[in-house]
Protein backbone atom coordinates (compact mmCIF):
# COMPACT_ATOMS: atom_id res chain seq x y z
CA UNK A 1 0.00 0.00 0.00
CA UNK A 2 0.99 3.48 -0.95
CA UNK A 3 2.43 5.56 2.51
CA UNK A 4 0.77 8.92 3.05
CA UNK A 5 4.31 10.41 2.46
CA UNK A 6 4.09 9.10 -1.00
CA UNK A 7 0.58 10.05 -2.34
CA UNK A 8 1.75 13.65 -0.64
CA UNK A 9 5.30 13.71 -2.48
CA UNK A 10 2.73 12.69 -5.97
CA UNK A 11 0.80 15.88 -5.15
CA UNK A 12 3.81 17.70 -5.34
CA UNK A 13 4.47 16.73 -8.95
CA UNK A 14 1.48 18.19 -9.89
CA UNK A 15 2.42 21.49 -7.98
CA UNK A 16 5.33 21.87 -9.57
CA UNK A 17 4.08 21.27 -13.28
CA UNK A 18 0.86 23.36 -12.77
CA UNK A 19 3.31 26.94 -11.07
CA UNK A 20 5.63 26.08 -14.24
CA UNK A 21 5.20 28.63 -16.97
CA UNK A 22 2.56 30.28 -15.54
CA UNK A 23 2.06 33.73 -15.74
CA UNK A 24 6.06 33.70 -17.37
CA UNK A 25 7.01 31.11 -14.70
CA UNK A 26 7.17 33.40 -11.46
CA UNK A 27 4.63 31.11 -9.26
CA UNK A 28 5.98 28.90 -6.02
CA UNK A 29 4.78 25.87 -5.09
CA UNK A 30 3.74 25.55 -2.10
CA UNK A 31 6.44 24.77 1.20
CA UNK A 32 6.14 21.21 1.35
CA UNK A 33 8.14 20.84 -2.17
CA UNK A 34 10.58 22.95 -1.45
CA UNK A 35 12.27 19.91 0.95
CA UNK A 36 13.09 17.35 -1.69
CA UNK A 37 15.11 19.84 -4.06
CA UNK A 38 17.06 20.95 -0.78
CA UNK A 39 18.06 16.93 0.09
CA UNK A 40 19.27 17.05 -2.90
CA UNK A 41 21.90 19.45 -3.17
CA UNK A 42 23.04 18.44 0.45
CA UNK A 43 21.94 14.55 0.35
CA UNK A 44 23.24 13.03 3.15
CA UNK A 45 23.60 9.44 2.71
CA UNK A 46 20.79 6.66 3.28
CA UNK A 47 21.41 3.74 4.87
CA UNK A 48 21.90 0.74 2.23
CA UNK A 49 18.55 -0.87 0.97
CA UNK A 50 18.78 -4.78 2.13
CA UNK A 51 18.31 -6.46 -1.50
CA UNK A 52 19.55 -9.37 -3.50
CA UNK A 53 22.19 -8.99 -6.56
CA UNK A 54 24.15 -11.12 -8.61
CA UNK A 55 27.29 -12.69 -7.78
CA UNK A 56 29.52 -9.94 -9.44
CA UNK A 57 28.45 -6.92 -6.85
CA UNK A 58 28.51 -6.46 -2.94
CA UNK A 59 25.17 -5.79 -1.57
CA UNK A 60 26.35 -4.01 1.49
CA UNK A 61 28.88 -1.49 -0.61
CA UNK A 62 27.37 1.51 -2.25
CA UNK A 63 24.64 3.84 -2.15
CA UNK A 64 21.02 4.76 -2.96
CA UNK A 65 18.55 7.28 -3.91
CA UNK A 66 15.02 7.31 -2.96
CA UNK A 67 12.76 9.20 -4.74
CA UNK A 68 9.11 9.07 -3.01
CA UNK A 69 7.64 11.09 -5.46
CA UNK A 70 7.76 9.73 -8.85
CA UNK A 71 4.07 8.44 -9.40
CA UNK A 72 3.77 4.57 -11.15
CA UNK A 73 4.43 4.27 -14.71
CA UNK A 74 5.83 7.94 -14.96
CA UNK A 75 9.42 7.64 -16.96
CA UNK A 76 12.17 6.69 -15.02
CA UNK A 77 14.02 9.88 -13.91
CA UNK A 78 17.15 8.66 -13.95
CA UNK A 79 20.40 7.93 -16.83
CA UNK A 80 23.90 6.35 -17.41
CA UNK A 81 26.37 8.91 -18.58
CA UNK A 82 27.88 7.23 -21.37
CA UNK A 83 31.55 6.27 -20.92
CA UNK A 84 31.88 8.10 -17.21
CA UNK A 85 30.96 5.98 -14.75
CA UNK A 86 27.91 8.60 -13.31
CA UNK A 87 24.36 8.44 -13.12
CA UNK A 88 22.18 11.59 -13.61
CA UNK A 89 19.20 11.46 -11.21
CA UNK A 90 16.10 13.98 -11.78
CA UNK A 91 14.56 15.08 -7.77
CA UNK A 92 12.06 17.60 -7.29
CA UNK A 93 11.60 20.94 -5.83
CA UNK A 94 10.44 24.10 -6.33
CA UNK A 95 11.12 22.68 -9.77
CA UNK A 96 12.99 19.85 -11.27
CA UNK A 97 16.71 19.25 -10.23
CA UNK A 98 19.42 16.96 -12.23
CA UNK A 99 22.44 15.93 -10.22
CA UNK A 100 25.08 13.67 -11.66
CA UNK A 101 26.23 11.32 -9.12
CA UNK A 102 29.75 9.36 -9.10
CA UNK A 103 29.06 5.41 -9.67
CA UNK A 104 31.92 4.64 -7.38
CA UNK A 105 30.85 6.68 -4.16
CA UNK A 106 27.86 8.71 -5.08
CA UNK A 107 29.69 11.71 -4.40
CA UNK A 108 27.90 14.90 -6.42
CA UNK A 109 29.95 15.87 -9.38
CA UNK A 110 27.21 19.01 -10.16
CA UNK A 111 23.75 19.72 -9.49
CA UNK A 112 21.19 21.81 -11.60
CA UNK A 113 19.16 25.00 -10.62
CA UNK A 114 15.91 24.35 -10.61
CA UNK A 115 14.21 24.00 -13.75
CA UNK A 116 10.21 24.14 -14.61
CA UNK A 117 8.61 22.18 -17.92
CA UNK A 118 6.03 23.69 -19.56
CA UNK A 119 2.45 23.84 -18.10
CA UNK A 120 0.91 20.25 -18.48
CA UNK A 121 -1.74 19.76 -20.87
CA UNK A 122 -5.27 20.11 -19.01
CA UNK A 123 -5.49 16.27 -19.24
CA UNK A 124 -2.36 15.10 -18.15
CA UNK A 125 -2.55 12.35 -15.68
CA UNK A 126 0.19 12.48 -12.48
CA UNK A 127 2.68 10.11 -13.82
CA UNK A 128 2.47 12.09 -17.34
CA UNK A 129 3.50 15.49 -16.60
CA UNK A 130 6.62 13.84 -14.94
CA UNK A 131 9.66 15.46 -17.64
CA UNK A 132 12.29 12.99 -19.29
CA UNK A 133 15.80 12.74 -18.27
CA UNK A 134 18.55 11.60 -20.92
CA UNK A 135 21.86 11.36 -21.14
CA UNK A 136 22.95 11.84 -24.65
CA UNK A 137 26.59 12.03 -26.65
CA UNK A 138 26.48 13.68 -30.29
CA UNK A 139 29.68 14.23 -32.16
CA UNK A 140 31.73 13.81 -29.21
CA UNK A 141 29.92 16.10 -26.94
CA UNK A 142 27.94 14.57 -23.83
CA UNK A 143 24.76 16.31 -22.45
CA UNK A 144 22.09 15.68 -19.67
CA UNK A 145 19.03 16.39 -21.03
CA UNK A 146 15.56 16.99 -18.95
CA UNK A 147 12.55 17.41 -21.49
CA UNK A 148 9.06 18.58 -20.45
CA UNK A 149 5.87 18.31 -22.48
CA UNK A 150 3.15 20.97 -22.29
CA UNK A 151 2.17 24.66 -22.99
CA UNK A 152 4.25 27.95 -23.16
CA UNK A 153 3.46 31.46 -23.30
CA UNK A 154 -0.33 29.82 -22.00
CA UNK A 155 -1.47 33.17 -19.82
CA UNK A 156 -5.40 34.78 -19.18
CA UNK A 157 -4.84 36.20 -22.82
CA UNK A 158 -3.22 33.64 -24.16
CA UNK A 159 -3.99 29.58 -25.30
CA UNK A 160 -0.49 28.73 -25.04
CA UNK A 161 2.28 26.91 -27.86
CA UNK A 162 2.39 23.18 -27.37
CA UNK A 163 5.81 22.12 -27.19
CA UNK A 164 8.60 19.74 -25.84
CA UNK A 165 10.81 21.71 -24.14
CA UNK A 166 14.69 20.27 -23.57
CA UNK A 167 17.02 21.47 -21.18
CA UNK A 168 20.43 20.70 -22.21
CA UNK A 169 23.31 20.42 -19.12
CA UNK A 170 27.08 19.62 -20.00
CA UNK A 171 27.49 16.38 -18.76
CA UNK A 172 30.88 17.52 -17.20
CA UNK A 173 29.70 20.60 -15.71
CA UNK A 174 30.67 21.13 -12.18
CA UNK A 175 29.19 22.58 -8.83
CA UNK A 176 25.98 23.78 -7.51
CA UNK A 177 22.88 26.22 -9.22
CA UNK A 178 23.92 24.74 -13.09
CA UNK A 179 21.69 26.22 -15.68
CA UNK A 180 21.26 25.22 -18.91
CA UNK A 181 23.18 25.97 -21.93
CA UNK A 182 20.83 25.74 -23.81
CA UNK A 183 16.63 25.54 -23.95
CA UNK A 184 15.39 23.96 -27.14
CA UNK A 185 11.10 24.49 -27.83
CA UNK A 186 9.84 21.66 -30.16
CA UNK A 187 6.84 22.12 -31.23
CA UNK A 188 4.12 19.20 -31.94
CA UNK A 189 0.44 18.32 -31.57
CA UNK A 190 -0.08 15.10 -29.08
CA UNK A 191 -1.98 13.30 -26.28
CA UNK A 192 -0.97 13.52 -22.92
CA UNK A 193 1.58 9.92 -22.35
CA UNK A 194 2.06 9.88 -26.21
CA UNK A 195 5.19 11.45 -26.63
CA UNK A 196 8.93 9.55 -26.57
CA UNK A 197 12.14 11.54 -26.76
CA UNK A 198 15.01 8.95 -27.54
CA UNK A 199 18.09 8.91 -29.18
CA UNK A 200 18.91 5.53 -30.21
CA UNK A 201 20.70 6.63 -33.85
CA UNK A 202 23.12 8.74 -32.18
CA UNK A 203 20.71 12.13 -32.91
CA UNK A 204 17.82 13.34 -30.29
CA UNK A 205 14.43 12.75 -31.66
CA UNK A 206 11.21 13.78 -30.33
CA UNK A 207 8.61 11.54 -31.68
CA UNK A 208 4.59 11.47 -31.07
CA UNK A 209 1.45 11.10 -33.37
CA UNK A 210 0.21 7.91 -31.27
CA UNK A 211 0.63 5.24 -28.66
CA UNK A 212 3.67 2.79 -28.55
CA UNK A 213 7.40 3.39 -28.48
CA UNK A 214 7.40 4.39 -31.77
CA UNK A 215 4.48 6.77 -33.03
CA UNK A 216 4.06 8.08 -36.34
CA UNK A 217 6.13 10.98 -36.55
CA UNK A 218 8.90 12.94 -35.25
CA UNK A 219 11.55 15.99 -35.01
CA UNK A 220 15.36 15.21 -34.73
CA UNK A 221 17.22 17.88 -32.83
CA UNK A 222 20.61 18.58 -33.28
CA UNK A 223 21.85 19.13 -29.52
CA UNK A 224 25.36 21.10 -30.77
CA UNK A 225 23.53 23.97 -32.65
CA UNK A 226 19.99 23.60 -31.48
CA UNK A 227 18.39 22.61 -34.70
CA UNK A 228 15.04 21.13 -35.21
CA UNK A 229 14.31 18.94 -38.54
CA UNK A 230 10.75 18.57 -38.14
CA UNK A 231 9.57 14.71 -40.14
CA UNK A 232 5.93 15.16 -40.22
CA UNK A 233 5.50 13.20 -43.25
CA UNK A 234 7.33 10.08 -43.17
CA UNK A 235 6.19 7.96 -45.67
CA UNK A 236 6.90 10.43 -47.90
CA UNK A 237 10.17 10.16 -47.43
CA UNK A 238 11.12 7.21 -49.10
CA UNK A 239 9.82 6.14 -52.66
CA UNK A 240 9.21 3.02 -52.29
CA UNK A 241 6.34 3.24 -49.89
CA UNK A 242 4.47 4.15 -53.23
CA UNK A 243 4.57 0.56 -53.73
CA UNK A 244 3.37 -0.91 -50.30
CA UNK A 245 0.19 -1.15 -49.43
CA UNK A 246 -1.20 0.45 -47.32
CA UNK A 247 2.11 2.22 -46.24
CA UNK A 248 2.17 3.85 -42.99
CA UNK A 249 5.66 5.00 -42.18
CA UNK A 250 7.31 5.61 -38.73
CA UNK A 251 10.67 7.92 -38.47
CA UNK A 252 12.61 4.81 -35.61
CA UNK A 253 15.67 6.77 -35.03
CA UNK A 254 17.91 9.86 -36.82
CA UNK A 255 21.96 9.44 -37.09
CA UNK A 256 24.14 11.52 -38.69
CA UNK A 257 23.16 9.78 -42.56
CA UNK A 258 19.91 10.77 -41.96
CA UNK A 259 16.39 9.36 -40.69
CA UNK A 260 15.58 5.47 -40.50
CA UNK A 261 12.14 5.22 -41.88
CA UNK A 262 10.30 1.91 -41.28
CA UNK A 263 7.24 0.81 -43.65
CA UNK A 264 6.08 -1.68 -41.43
CA UNK A 265 7.07 -3.89 -44.80
CA UNK A 266 10.23 -2.40 -45.58
CA UNK A 267 12.85 0.31 -44.34
CA UNK A 268 15.54 2.38 -45.11
CA UNK A 269 17.52 5.84 -44.84
CA UNK A 270 16.20 7.97 -47.63
CA UNK A 271 19.03 8.76 -50.90
CA UNK A 272 21.33 5.83 -48.39
CA UNK A 273 19.67 2.27 -48.93
CA UNK A 274 16.58 0.63 -48.66
CA UNK A 275 15.99 -2.80 -47.10
CA UNK A 276 15.26 -4.72 -50.40
CA UNK A 277 19.65 -4.37 -51.12
CA UNK A 278 20.52 -5.24 -47.75
CA UNK A 279 18.43 -8.48 -47.57
CA UNK A 280 20.65 -11.29 -45.42
CA UNK A 281 21.20 -14.68 -47.90
CA UNK A 282 18.08 -16.43 -48.23
CA UNK A 283 15.42 -14.16 -47.10
CA UNK A 284 12.44 -13.55 -49.55
CA UNK A 285 11.89 -10.00 -51.10
CA UNK A 286 8.23 -10.01 -50.51
CA UNK A 287 6.17 -11.24 -47.60
CA UNK A 288 2.84 -11.39 -46.27
CA UNK A 289 -0.18 -11.12 -47.21
CA UNK A 290 -0.36 -8.01 -49.37
CA UNK A 291 2.96 -9.53 -50.60
CA UNK A 292 4.79 -5.96 -49.34
CA UNK A 293 8.07 -5.22 -48.89
CA UNK A 294 9.55 -7.55 -46.38
CA UNK A 295 11.41 -6.90 -42.90
CA UNK A 296 10.50 -3.98 -40.61
CA UNK A 297 12.46 -2.25 -37.76
CA UNK A 298 11.92 -3.67 -34.37
CA UNK A 299 13.82 -0.94 -32.61
CA UNK A 300 17.59 0.85 -32.39
CA UNK A 301 20.49 1.20 -30.01
CA UNK A 302 23.77 2.34 -30.47
CA UNK A 303 23.45 3.55 -33.87
CA UNK A 304 22.37 0.27 -34.98
CA UNK A 305 18.71 -1.13 -36.00
CA UNK A 306 17.30 -4.87 -34.66
CA UNK A 307 15.08 -6.60 -37.86
CA UNK A 308 12.46 -8.76 -38.41
CA UNK A 309 11.50 -10.82 -41.82
CA UNK A 310 9.06 -12.53 -42.22
CA UNK A 311 9.51 -16.07 -43.83
CA UNK A 312 8.18 -16.64 -46.96
CA UNK A 313 4.30 -17.87 -47.19
CA UNK A 314 5.28 -21.22 -48.99
CA UNK A 315 8.84 -21.93 -46.61
CA UNK A 316 8.41 -25.60 -44.91
CA UNK A 317 6.94 -25.80 -42.17
CA UNK A 318 8.93 -25.17 -38.90
CA UNK A 319 10.84 -22.78 -41.17
CA UNK A 320 11.65 -20.05 -38.55
CA UNK A 321 12.07 -15.90 -39.01
CA UNK A 322 15.47 -14.23 -39.88
CA UNK A 323 16.51 -11.82 -37.44
CA UNK A 324 19.22 -9.45 -37.77
CA UNK A 325 20.89 -6.14 -36.73
CA UNK A 326 22.63 -3.66 -39.44
CA UNK A 327 24.52 -0.69 -38.89
CA UNK A 328 22.09 2.10 -39.52
CA UNK A 329 24.25 4.21 -41.38
CA UNK A 330 24.93 1.57 -44.90
CA UNK A 331 22.70 -0.99 -44.14
CA UNK A 332 25.11 -3.46 -43.67
CA UNK A 333 24.11 -6.49 -42.10
CA UNK A 334 26.26 -7.07 -39.04
CA UNK A 335 24.79 -10.45 -37.56
CA UNK A 336 21.90 -12.91 -38.36
CA UNK A 337 20.36 -15.89 -36.87
CA UNK A 338 16.90 -17.46 -37.21
CA UNK A 339 14.56 -17.69 -33.92
CA UNK A 340 11.30 -18.52 -33.36
CA UNK A 341 10.46 -15.34 -31.57
CA UNK A 342 7.57 -13.18 -33.51
CA UNK A 343 5.87 -9.67 -33.05
CA UNK A 344 2.94 -8.36 -35.38
CA UNK A 345 3.56 -5.46 -36.69
CA UNK A 346 0.58 -4.51 -38.54
CA UNK A 347 -2.34 -1.87 -37.89
CA UNK A 348 -2.75 0.78 -35.81
CA UNK A 349 -0.56 -1.07 -33.16
CA UNK A 350 2.58 -1.08 -35.09
CA UNK A 351 4.40 1.23 -32.96
CA UNK A 352 4.04 -1.28 -29.91
CA UNK A 353 7.27 -3.69 -28.79
CA UNK A 354 6.72 -6.04 -26.14
CA UNK A 355 10.89 -5.68 -25.29
CA UNK A 356 12.98 -2.74 -25.02
CA UNK A 357 16.56 -2.63 -27.01
CA UNK A 358 19.66 -2.88 -25.05
CA UNK A 359 23.25 -2.64 -26.41
CA UNK A 360 26.25 -3.40 -23.89
CA UNK A 361 28.04 0.21 -23.47
CA UNK A 362 30.95 -0.03 -26.26
CA UNK A 363 27.93 -1.50 -28.45
CA UNK A 364 29.28 -5.26 -29.02
CA UNK A 365 26.33 -7.18 -27.60
CA UNK A 366 22.44 -5.83 -28.73
CA UNK A 367 19.28 -7.48 -27.78
CA UNK A 368 15.54 -7.28 -27.17
CA UNK A 369 13.61 -9.63 -25.22
CA UNK A 370 14.60 -13.35 -26.37
CA UNK A 371 17.05 -12.23 -29.17
CA UNK A 372 20.17 -11.15 -28.51
CA UNK A 373 23.49 -10.93 -30.87
CA UNK A 374 27.12 -10.65 -30.77
CA UNK A 375 27.98 -8.19 -32.80
CA UNK A 376 31.63 -9.24 -33.03
CA UNK A 377 31.29 -12.54 -34.05
CA UNK A 378 28.13 -12.08 -36.35
CA UNK A 379 26.33 -14.54 -34.17
CA UNK A 380 22.70 -14.63 -32.49
CA UNK A 381 21.41 -16.29 -29.26
CA UNK A 382 17.78 -17.09 -29.65
CA UNK A 383 16.35 -17.22 -25.91
CA UNK A 384 12.25 -18.33 -26.99
CA UNK A 385 12.44 -21.61 -25.20
CA UNK A 386 11.66 -24.43 -26.33
CA UNK A 387 8.53 -26.21 -24.99
CA UNK A 388 10.75 -27.37 -21.82
CA UNK A 389 13.03 -24.39 -21.76
CA UNK A 390 11.22 -21.67 -20.78
CA UNK A 391 12.02 -18.08 -22.66
CA UNK A 392 14.12 -15.74 -21.08
CA UNK A 393 13.44 -10.97 -21.80
CA UNK A 394 17.21 -10.02 -21.69
CA UNK A 395 17.11 -6.51 -19.63
CA UNK A 396 20.93 -5.56 -19.92
CA UNK A 397 24.25 -6.66 -21.04
CA UNK A 398 28.06 -5.88 -19.59
CA UNK A 399 30.50 -5.43 -22.35
CA UNK A 400 31.95 -8.58 -21.70
CA UNK A 401 28.64 -10.54 -22.82
CA UNK A 402 27.25 -10.90 -19.71
CA UNK A 403 23.75 -10.45 -19.79
CA UNK A 404 20.94 -10.38 -17.62
CA UNK A 405 16.81 -10.65 -17.98
CA UNK A 406 13.81 -11.84 -16.48
CA UNK A 407 12.57 -15.67 -16.99
CA UNK A 408 9.13 -15.28 -18.86
CA UNK A 409 6.58 -17.74 -16.95
CA UNK A 410 4.14 -18.63 -14.78
CA UNK A 411 5.90 -17.71 -11.80
CA UNK A 412 3.93 -16.62 -8.52
CA UNK A 413 5.98 -13.54 -7.69
CA UNK A 414 6.80 -12.98 -11.76
CA UNK A 415 10.11 -11.84 -11.65
CA UNK A 416 13.16 -14.75 -11.54
CA UNK A 417 15.99 -13.55 -12.59
CA UNK A 418 18.91 -15.25 -14.54
CA UNK A 419 22.28 -14.69 -15.71
CA UNK A 420 23.15 -15.08 -19.78
CA UNK A 421 26.54 -15.55 -21.67
CA UNK A 422 25.71 -14.03 -24.90
CA UNK A 423 29.34 -15.28 -26.31
CA UNK A 424 28.11 -18.67 -26.04
CA UNK A 425 25.76 -20.63 -28.60
CA UNK A 426 22.74 -21.25 -26.53
CA UNK A 427 22.98 -17.83 -23.51
CA UNK A 428 24.43 -20.66 -20.94
CA UNK A 429 21.11 -19.37 -18.81
CA UNK A 430 21.44 -19.65 -14.86
CA UNK A 431 18.70 -19.20 -12.40
CA UNK A 432 19.58 -16.07 -9.69
CA UNK A 433 18.49 -16.72 -6.38
CA UNK A 434 15.28 -16.12 -4.62
CA UNK A 435 14.72 -12.11 -4.22
CA UNK A 436 18.18 -11.34 -6.57
CA UNK A 437 17.30 -8.12 -8.86
CA UNK A 438 18.04 -7.64 -12.01
CA UNK A 439 20.51 -4.76 -12.91
CA UNK A 440 18.95 -2.07 -14.65
CA UNK A 441 22.71 -0.79 -16.03
CA UNK A 442 25.27 -3.86 -15.24
CA UNK A 443 28.75 -1.97 -16.18
CA UNK A 444 29.32 1.19 -14.73
CA UNK A 445 33.35 0.70 -14.06
CA UNK A 446 32.50 -2.09 -12.31
CA UNK A 447 29.40 -1.19 -10.57
CA UNK A 448 25.53 -1.78 -10.90
CA UNK A 449 22.90 0.29 -11.12
CA UNK A 450 19.35 -0.85 -9.88
CA UNK A 451 16.53 1.11 -10.13
CA UNK A 452 13.05 -0.28 -8.36
CA UNK A 453 10.19 0.27 -5.92
CA UNK A 454 10.66 -0.65 -2.29
CA UNK A 455 7.76 -2.11 -0.03
CA UNK A 456 6.12 1.15 0.22
CA UNK A 457 6.13 1.89 -3.55
CA UNK A 458 8.97 4.80 -3.07
CA UNK A 459 11.11 3.78 -6.08
CA UNK A 460 14.68 3.88 -5.69
CA UNK A 461 17.68 4.26 -7.29
CA UNK A 462 20.71 2.08 -6.04
CA UNK A 463 24.43 1.60 -7.19
CA UNK A 464 26.21 -1.46 -5.93
CA UNK A 465 30.08 -2.12 -5.98
CA UNK A 466 31.64 -5.12 -8.13
CA UNK A 467 33.54 -7.31 -6.10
Amino acid sequence: MRTGRTAAAVAVVAAVGLSAGCGGGADTPPDAAKGSGGAAQSRTAEPLAAFGVPAAWDAGHGWDQTLPWVPVNAPQPVAVVPGAAAVAVMDVGAGYTVQVRAAADGKARWTSADWRPPVPLPSADKHEVVPRVLAVEQDGQKFVVLAGHGLTGKDELHEGTEVVRLALYPADAKGQGVKPVREIDVPLKADPGEVRVQAGGGRLIVAHGGPGAYPTRASAVDLVTGTVTPYDAPASLLPQCKDSPACRAAVMAVGPAGPLVDLAGGFGVPGRWFSDSVRPDGVPSKAGPHTGWNGWVYGVAGGKALVQWDKDEKAAPGTLPTWSVHDMASGRVLARMSCGYEEGHSGSGRGYRNHEVVASPAGRFLAAGPVAFDLERGQGVCLKGDGNTKAIAVRSVRDDGTAYGLVEGDAADGRVGARLDLTSATGNAEVLGAGVEVPYHPDLGGAALFVERDRNENLRVSVRQGK
